[in-house]
């Protein structure tokens, strides 16, 4: 494909990413908003449909996750080969971690839901549930961090997008990359957690409407 494709499916990509990853959270934190695991299971079976929706759209996340890697990788490799296959398999492993917990969210609707001979007793169910919502989705998100810095940077020294857009994206990226590991840790935690997101957002859908209208300028440096 030709640099100009690359950019406009990358822009397009940014955008599709995000309103298919948004309702998806939306939709699978509402199933499991109850207190405690039975609340949870019970959540579940009320908005099964809601997870199975879930579920598609967590696909289309993490192929969306992948193509962007691959787009991206093709607009910034001429500046930094290696940095940008770096970059592309951060985003690549971002991408395969996403549709990973496919299988655990099917697995938690059937919890929900079974019965029958085959369906596990309560105490049974309770102890799975809990096992499998002990599953942390902040593994996927720190590649996206560290691929969205690396991808930044390079559009920021090959003046490929407008300097200060560039720049939003590098700041904005790296500080989800200090701030999640410190969340994973359990060292923030609260509204902190969110807002840090913002910046990169912001950065996100800007640069895809540049990238589908101007496309990415060839590198400044060869």
């Amino acid at each position: 494909m030709t640099r100009t494709t690359n950019a406009r499916i990358a822009g397009f990509t940014y955008l599709f990413y995000i309103a298919v990853a948004f309702p998806d959270m939306v939709l699978f934190d509402r199933a499991t908003s109850g207190e405690g695991v039975a609340a949870k299971l019970l959540g579940l079976a009320q908005h099964a449909t809601d997870v199975r929706v879930a579920v598609i759209l967590s696909l289309l996340s993490g192929l969306s996750a992948l193509v962007l890697a691959v787009t991206l990788y093709a607009i910034t490799r001429d500046q930094d080969p290696d940095l940008a296959l770096l970059a592309l398999t951060c985003r690549v492993g971002e991408g395969i971690t996403g549709v990973m917990n496919i299988p655990t969210t099917l697995g938690l609707l059937w919890l929900a839901t079974a019965t029958g001979p085959n369906a596990p007793d309560t105490a049974t169910a309770q102890a799975l549930a809990a096992f499998l919502l002990h599953g942390n989705p902040l593994v996927a998100a720190t590649l996206f961090a560290v691929g969205s810095t690396l991808f930044c940077w390079l559009l920021l020294r090959g003046r490929m997008v407008p300097v200060p857009l560039a720049w939003l994206g590098v700041l904005g990226s790296a500080l989800i990359v200090v701030g999640l590991p410190l969340q994973l840790a359990g060292f923030v935690a609260g509204p902190i957690t969110q807002l840090m997101w913002l910046p990169v957002a912001v950065f996100e859908v800007v640069v895809a409407f540049w990238l589908m209208i101007k496309g990415a300028a060839m590198p400044a440096t060869r």
